[in-house]
């Protein structure tokens, strides 16, 4: 195995690790939100069922968490292509 097949394979490996790590912080997220919301919820409708103002907190972290879930299944990683093309450019 060449050496540059080894730090590719050790950059895959590492990209994958943080990969998973941003996927594991992103469930946490996920499950703080829903259980945070279910707790507001449940005290408006302990309080009397009036105005639904939980959508407030509800909309504003959603709003978050939807950015945090572009950035861990939708980023626009860079490709070789791209990282050469860009250092042309700078040059």
């Amino acid at each position: 195995m060449t050496d540059t097949r080894v730090a590719s394979d050790e950059e895959r490996r590492e990209r994958a690790i943080a990969r998973l790590k941003k996927k594991s912080e992103f469930r946490t997220h996920l499950f703080a939100y829903v259980v945070v919301n279910t707790v507001v919820v449940i005290i408006w409708m302990i309080t009397g069922t009036g105005f639904f103002w939980p959508i407030f907190p509800m909309l504003g972290w959603g709003i978050g968490l939807i950015f945090h879930a572009r950035d861990v299944y939708w980023a626009d990683e860079p490709t070789e292509d791209r990282i050469r093309r860009e250092m042309d450019h700078m040059a």
